[in-house]
């Protein structure tokens, strides 16, 4: 299990627990995540799980697909740290993960 945190665009946090070898956005839509949509799914088909990842986290996340990045033409706000949440798999390594979700899926 890791810790992750998810921060809302008000400054509202909200930690909770992710199984390991699931994704990001899994976990948010188990523990009801405001701003996580996640319309299809996670089939990297939309980009209703947009998310900011901390700096500090960037490196140690799966590389970013061409299909992902292809994806994240559809999400509003685009910035260098952003992924979409349902192409990040949870690992020990992110024990402690901090992301933040874009005011625009609000």
């Amino acid at each position: 299990m890791a810790k992750i945190t998810f921060i809302q665009h008000n400054g509202k946090s909200q930690d909770i627990e992710a199984t390991n070898g699931g994704t990001v956005m899994e976990a948010a839509t188990k523990h009801n995540v405001p701003g996580i949509d996640a319309d299809c799914g996670g089939a990297c088909a939309c980009a209703t799980c947009h998310v900011y990842v901390d700096d500090a986290w960037l490196s140690k996340l799966n590389p970013m697909g061409s299909m992902e990045e292809s994806m994240l033409d559809f999400a509003d706000n685009v910035q260098p740290n952003s992924r979409l949440s349902c192409q990040i798999v949870v690992t020990e390594d992110l024990d402690g993960l901090v992301v933040t979700v874009p005011e625009s899926q609000f």
